[in-house]
């Protein structure tokens, strides 16, 4: 059974269709990309997943349970966790204090006392450890999406979204993020995410879900995914560049 089931989703706002008729899977223990130009649907589907928004159409399965339209903070207490793009850290709460709360109101809903002990491990597994007293507003770019991803991790989730987590970073940040998102799912947890940055989700990714217009266009291995005609035509733009996704992932 799948960790998370999207069937035939449909989100409107007013006279925009954001999303039409989507369906996906992603299956326990995998890392699946979403990708697509923007525009294409791909935060509103997140929105739809933990609850900001609630489809016009269309099911979310979790681990067996309808959570169509639960708000946000049922979904976090069932083990679904999010990272967003723009990051929203407590900017007058210390780092530690900001991935306590991450603890406190994740999954299994933790004590001060046993927050604090989870969020120093993660924070060492995020490689923010020795950023802990400092005032998360002091954090650069990198250290507060290391900051952002941390607070999600302590919700102990089963699911973990990442919304462009990788963007704003240099190339040396990138490789050391898909470093801790490789080890986040060595323990345990499926990862869903949402990236720009093709050379990285190309190699990150087990599989890649293609929107393009609300629209699920293509759906596979980062291989297929590289030599997908619509792909090409909705989003990549350029075969040649196609291929040097292709060759970075080892095809």
């Amino acid at each position: 059974m799948s960790l998370i089931e999207i069937r035939n989703v449909s989100k409107r706002f007013g006279g925009l269709q954001a999303l039409n008729q989507v369906s996906l899977h992603v299956e326990e223990g995998e890392i699946v990309g979403l990708i697509g130009p923007n525009g294409a649907g791909k935060t509103t589907l997140f929105n739809v997943v933990n609850g900001v928004y609630r489809p016009d159409e269309g099911r979310v399965i979790f681990r067996g349970q309808d959570i169509t339209g639960r708000p946000p903070y049922e979904i976090a207490r069932l083990g679904i966790a999010r990272a967003y793009q723009i990051v929203r850290p407590l900017s007058e709460l210390t780092v530690l204090e900001n991935v306590m709360v991450g603890a406190c109101f994740g999954r299994e809903g933790h004590s001060l006392r046993e927050a604090r002990e989870i969020a120093m491990a993660v924070l060492e597994q995020v490689g923010l450890a020795a950023k802990r007293e400092v005032e998360a507003a002091r954090l650069n770019v990198a250290e507060k999406k290391r900051l952002e991803l941390a607070r999600a991790l302590a919700a102990r989730p089963y699911l973990l979204l990442l919304d462009e987590v990788l963007a704003g970073l240099n190339p040396a940040e990138v490789t050391a993020m898909l470093e801790v998102i490789r080890a986040i799912r060595a323990g345990g947890i499926t990862i869903f995410m949402i990236e720009h940055l093709m050379h990285a989700i190309m190699n990150v990714s087990d599989r890649i879900v293609v929107l393009d217009y609300g629209e699920v266009i293509a759906e596979g291995a980062p291989q297929e995914i590289a030599h997908h005609p619509k792909v090409i035509e909705a989003y990549l733009g350029d075969p040649r560049l196609s291929q040097s996704l292709l060759e970075a992932n080892g095809g």
